[in-house]
């Protein structure tokens, strides 16, 4: 029974290859590194997926020093200040 759910389970999340392509084409632009290399130049689907994963994890990583930055920022002004508050605001 199990097998047979995992069956069916794959068969409806199968995409076309013109979906595949579609998707691949909206991540190149997404992508910097992808996006400022000329028109001509070629990029493979696999290419464009690990520099996808290498740039959500390099976004992970700002959006972490980012989030340490307004913590050691909240931590130096009164807490009660106007600034405190905006900070906190941010942290949310």
């Amino acid at each position: 029974m199990s097998n047979r759910r995992s069956r069916q389970s794959s068969s409806t999340l199968r995409i076309s290859d013109d979906q595949m392509i579609d998707l691949v084409s909206k991540l190149r632009v997404l992508l910097p590194e992808i996006r400022e290399r000329r028109r001509s130049d070629k990029v493979s689907a696999s290419k464009v997926l690990q520099e996808t994963c290498n740039y959500i994890r390099k976004l992970h990583r700002e959006v972490d020093n980012l989030s340490d930055r307004l913590s050691q920022l909240l931590d130096s002004v009164d807490e009660d200040s106007q600034e405190a508050a905006v900070i906190r605001s941010l942290l949310m």
